[in-house]
């Protein structure tokens, strides 16, 4: 099995994988929860209302990276402030009205929702959204006279306090960049050297996770180093070509063959793990010595690699283009404004239900409505069932600590540690694989609901439970909207992420031998979308039978998947000419979202192995 597809595995062994410790998760982990335990504190102390929802916030958008955390909290709270602003001359208007108070919530939440999915904005776009109708909902909660004075406090301290307390959190206690730069690299150093000396590189699990993973964000954290001077310029440097010359490596690793003499395998270990006690011992790894004669390209690779961990020369990066902020087809395409009024109509409905009951406790049915709608039926059930077990099993955490618990808490120190405890269960669930990460996030948010409701601990499950059924509800009014109204396939948005990885390969194609080395941001972003592909096919069980795509064509785009990796691996290690191959991915890419037929160019050199394969690769997208 290629080390870049997934291999199937039962939902049990997958789940105990994912709950797995690895590194970074538990330091990850304790500080998320011991911040949720400082928000809580500061909302009871100062009668911040929705102490839930600011808790939310911070496990939603805590990274292992300060840096790009402190950012993020910084643009929320300017982004809170904006939004306010703009929105008191909404409020003045709707005030008096409840018609126009729904009106108004289901035209911002449409326009905020939209922008989010047609653009770089992601789901910070549902966060606005999501605020701005809150604000709006509170207006009927609001004392007399006193209405968009405490909407408009109540929403930006609910937003705001959790963002500042972020900010100096991660300033104290956030965790090293350097540290966590190094520690990558030793992860993929480690797991390089377990890969080849399994004998079965191609095969190995981690390996192909590793190559799948994100190396975009890295490089990213490696260039804050840089610019904020985290470390001395020529360590700066050298961390950021250890973030690519590591990819290399791994890369290069997978694409070792299997039959691969046994002395030249344990040579090339040996070489990986001098580098590794070398950065262990703080010293600079020594150079991995000449290659054998003859050597394979992989071999080849890894040892350049290694040279440039160990401070030699690294080939000239060649930057992979840069994403518009718009996605290109954001007003030609429906199904985003599909999405947008499927995710509003979710929340409308809500809303009318709990406004027309007078059932103000169970207003986390609209919040559902935000945080759990995706662009697929696929996607957005499967997210729907972590939600469900995770908001039951934070429920049962939170009246065992009601029954047991609470009752002996006499200081809001006491209240701190139960926050603390509870959260620690959620964070651990969320840290890890988008798998799972959203169940952590409703054990962490359901257990909040019902401990931590107004502003001293009390005993009474009423309001927790009533926040809970309007989970619940939320839940089953996306569910039932995501399933009968222009249901989605998750096929599309696979097939998206195929059309990606065709491009960037077609790019790395194209590349001149000599700057091939150099195309690692390319290479890298085709395994990442190759493999978003992969995981996305995995959830087309959750589809109703209706709109999931027929046992071929799951079968063809799974075999797509396979193809694009292994030409991956064999056209960035190639050293000579590809004639006709950037010409024929570009046309697949085109093909496989339903665009141009996929046929051979002229001047197409046939013999060349690789085309043999892109033959194989055409026939899958041609399904």
């Amino acid at each position: 099995m290629d080390a870049t597809a997934p291999r199937r595995r039962s939902f049990l062994a997958r789940a105990v994988s994912d709950l797995a410790p690895f590194p970074g998760r538990a330091a990850l982990t304790w500080r998320i929860a011991l911040l949720c335990a400082i928000v809580g504190a500061a909302a009871i102390m100062y009668e911040i209302p929705e102490a839930a929802l600011s808790c939310y916030l911070v496990i939603f958008l805590m990274k292992p990276d300060p840096v790009e955390t402190i950012g993020v909290a910084f643009g929320l709270i300017g982004l809170a402030t904006i939004v306010l602003v703009c929105v008191v001359p909404l409020i003045n208007a709707t005030v008096d009205s409840p018609l126009l108070r729904m009106l108004a919530i289901a035209v911002v939440s449409f326009a905020f929702l939209f922008l989010g999915a047609a653009s770089q904005l992601g789901e910070i776009g549902g966060v606005i959204g999501l605020i701005i109708a809150f604000i709006l909902t509170l207006i009927s909660m609001a004392p007399a006279g006193d209405v968009v004075t405490y909407a408009l406090r109540s929403a930006w301290s609910l937003a705001a306090m959790p963002m500042a307390l972020m900010i100096a959190f991660n300033l104290i206690l956030g965790l090293s960049p350097v540290r966590l730069l190094r520690d990558r690299l030793h992860q993929r150093l480690a797991t390089a050297a377990a890969a080849i000396a399994s004998g079965a590189p191609g095969r190995h699990e981690a390996l192909g996770e590793m190559l799948r993973a994100d190396n975009a964000a890295l490089e990213q954290m490696a260039g804050f180093v840089r610019l904020l001077a985290l470390a001395g310029r020529p360590q700066a440097a050298q961390i950021a070509r250890d973030v690519r010359a590591s990819w290399r490596l791994i890369l290069a690793t997978s694409a070792l063959p299997e039959d691969l003499d046994a002395a030249r395998r344990d040579a090339l270990t040996a070489a990986i793990r001098r580098s590794m006690e070398a950065l262990e011992a703080g010293e600079t790894p020594p150079p991995p010595g000449p290659a054998p004669v003859p050597a394979t390209e992989a071999e080849q690779a890894i040892l350049a690699a290694l040279a440039t961990i160990g401070g030699g020369p690294e080939p000239e990066t060649v930057a992979a283009p840069k994403a518009p902020f718009l996605v290109p087809d954001a007003f030609s395409n429906p199904g985003y404004q599909r999405y947008a009024l499927k995710t509003t109509a979710a929340a409308i409905i809500c809303y009318v239900v709990y406004t027309g009951l007078d059932w103000q406790g169970i207003h986390t049915a609209m919040v559902t409505c935000y945080v759990a709608a995706l662009g697929s039926t696929g996607e957005t059930v499967h997210k729907l069932g972590l939600r469900i077990i995770g908001c039951l099993i934070g429920a049962a955490m939170g009246v065992g600590a009601v029954l047991f618990v609470v009752p002996h808490l006499e200081t809001i120190g006491g209240l701190m540690a139960l926050i603390f405890a509870g959260m620690l269960v959620g964070a651990w669930v969320s840290t890890g694989d988008e798998r799972i990460s959203y169940g952590g996030v409703q054990i962490a948010l359901a257990f909040l609901l019902i401990v931590l409701h107004g502003f001293r601990p009390s005993t009474s499950l009423d309001a927790g439970s009533d926040r809970i059924m309007g989970i619940l509800l939320g839940n089953l009014v996306v569910y039932l909207v995501s399933t009968r109204i222009w249901p989605v396939s998750v096929e599309g948005a696979a097939r998206a992420h195929l059309k990606a990885a065709l491009a960037g390969l077609a790019r790395l194609a194209a590349l001149a031998p000599e700057r091939r080395p150099g195309g690692v941001p390319d290479a890298a972003l085709v395994a990442q979308e190759a493999g978003k592909a992969d995981e996305l096919l995995a959830l087309m069980p959750f589809e109703p039978a209706a709109i999931r795509a027929a046992p071929r064509t799951q079968a063809a785009l799974r075999d797509a998947s396979a193809e694009i990796a292994a030409l991956t691996r064999d056209i960035y290690l190639s050293r000579e000419p590809l004639p006709g191959v950037a010409a024929r991915l570009r046309q697949f890419s085109a093909r496989i979202t339903g665009g141009e037929d996929a046929q051979d160019t002229d001047g197409t050199d046939g013999a060349h192995p690789l085309h043999r394969q892109l033959d194989r690769l055409q026939t899958a997208v041609a399904v």
